[in-house]
């Protein structure tokens, strides 16, 4: 079943599906890998609409000050911390 979103959407889950279990990158730096610099915040907002969390895992990508941000799913951020841990990642 091919993924349904936009362009930048899509951009940014195939390179979420890059980070390892129990690795986590900021906003900024997916928005860099994806070379589109500026546009960290697009980058958070392409992650809260990912429909297929946690297969495409939204849950890996943080702030730049090491919070955690937000998460979409049921349950929020403490969800994220749960699946974060859940794979080795220790705060």
């Amino acid at each position: 079943m091919p993924l349904k979103g936009t362009k930048f959407q899509l951009k940014v889950w195939k390179y979420l599906k890059t980070i390892p279990k129990g690795k986590v990158k900021t906003y900024k730096q997916v928005a860099i890998a994806i070379n589109r610099p500026k546009s960290a915040r697009a980058v958070a907002n392409a992650c809260a609409k990912n429909p297929y969390a946690p297969k495409i895992p939204c849950h890996r990508v943080i702030r730049s000050d090491g919070s955690l941000g937000g998460f979409s799913a049921p349950g929020g951020k403490e969800t994220k911390k749960k699946l974060l841990k859940s794979e080795g990642f220790s705060f």
